[in-house]
């Protein structure tokens, strides 16, 4: 179910493009250019009318690939004999080349992946520019939001005591879990954005280091980021299932608007529970996504999840054929936008988390920096649970000198 859900969203987000494709492919053929003054190769008007995304007629390069009909220059051409580079890259693109491959490797015989434009061109073009909107967007929220509202302060006096709000391999799981993803998110941000941004300033070589670096990073941090997901989940998934005061916090808005306002919550309130799903949700489908792309031949997972989407007829309602028969290289490309497309919404989230985690909200940074926390700070943001830790702290001193 989940994998379904997953590419379900892909799907949706992949729509507009695949009709701006379908539009493009029913779109009457151009007319045949001339080539004659360039000997039948490419012409200045095939490249500007590539420059401008209209389509156009390459049968003039997919026929003439220099296999056959050319005996007569035989040796022209050197040990190539009649077959230039240009001919023998263009026979592999278009399928008309006798290649034998003496690798056995699960992709050997896949030499050059024409299909693969659709992702260079969403890659580059869609997912940046949408991706950059939802992390500028956020941005926005969080510094208006401090404008409008402020720092959200204690508002009773403070009592000079403090309470023990989380425990030490509590708080290594979360820092372990959020100290990899934020190395997780600079590096892939790198590597996405990079060539714009780090090439004028460093040069080609020095831009090379880098991505190779961020390459090495993001392999190796992922596990780290898997192991403090498994840590976090197991530490709290009992504190967050949901319950009716949950609802009274989100009437309120969890106080987060309105000064003087505590609406009473337990452990995590319901703001910090959807935070929390939302970590558990993106976090496995970021897992899921980022295995498949370290492992494209042993953990394929876009093919089959294709057939089960296909089967429910929802492609096929928005214009949508997914394909269910896939290289290592289409594996690879679905789950490396997917793995995109989930970081950006989970870097969006995790701003919002750091923000009212340190500067956001005053004694908030202390429950993951120390574990205390200021009693008041703990009476006006979880009261429910504060008592409970009173309630306790009080029958176990009563039971004390039973003892």
């Amino acid at each position: 179910m989940f994998r379904l859900l997953s590419v379900l969203l892909l799907t949706f987000l992949m729509a507009q493009t695949a009709v701006a494709q379908s539009s493009e492919a029913e779109a009457p053929a151009p007319a045949p250019a001339d080539r004659a003054q360039t000997g039948g190769a490419t012409t200045l008007e095939d490249i500007m009318a590539r420059q401008r995304g209209e389509q156009v007629d390459d049968s003039y390069r997919s026929d003439n690939t220099g296999q056959g009909n050319a005996e007569g220059l035989l040796g022209q051409l050197g040990t190539r004999g009649v077959a230039s580079d240009s001919d023998v890259y263009r026979a592999l693109r278009y399928g008309s080349a006798d290649v034998t491959v003496s690798s056995k490797g699960p992709a050997a015989g896949v030499l050059i992946q024409d299909g693969g434009m659709w992702w260079l061109n969403f890659r580059t073009g869609p997912l940046r520019e949408y991706g950059s909107y939802i992390i500028g967007g956020m941005l926005v929220i969080l510094l208006l939001f401090f404008l409008i509202r402020g720092k959200i302060r204690i508002d009773g006096e403070k009592t000079g005591r403090t309470v023990t709000r989380f425990g030490g391999f509590e708080r290594f799981g979360h820092w372990l879990f959020a100290g990899s993803f934020l190395i997780l998110g600079i590096t892939g941000l790198l590597t996405l954005y990079g060539r714009d941004f780090l090439i004028p300033i460093f040069g080609k070589e020095g831009f090379a280091m880098i991505a190779q670096g961020c390459k090495w990073l993001h392999n190796n941090l992922a596990w780290a980021f898997m192991l403090g997901l498994i840590i976090v989940t197991v530490n709290w998934i009992s504190h967050n299932i949901p319950n009716r005061v949950d609802l009274k916090w989100l009437a309120a808005g969890g106080g987060l608007f309105t000064k003087g306002s505590h609406p009473p919550a337990k452990k995590f309130n319901a703001g910090q529970k959807i935070i929390f799903w939302l970590c558990i949700l993106l976090g496995v489908s970021i897992s899921l996504s980022g295995l498949s792309l370290l492992f494209p031949f042993e953990m394929p997972l876009f093919a089959k999840t294709f057939s089960i989407a296909n089967a429910t007829g929802i492609p096929q309602m928005l214009g949508l054929n997914l394909p269910v028969q896939m290289s290592p290289q289409e594996e690879m490309q679905y789950a490396q936008v997917w793995h995109v497309m989930v970081a950006y919404a989970f870097i969006a989230i995790i701003l919002a988390h750091i923000y009212l985690g340190s500067v956001g909200m005053e004694g908030a940074f202390d429950a993951m920096g120390t574990g205390e926390v200021e009693e008041q700070w703990a009476r006006e943001h979880h009261s429910l649970w504060l008592e409970e830790v009173q309630a306790k702290e009080a029958s176990e001193g009563a039971a004390s000198p039973a003892e």
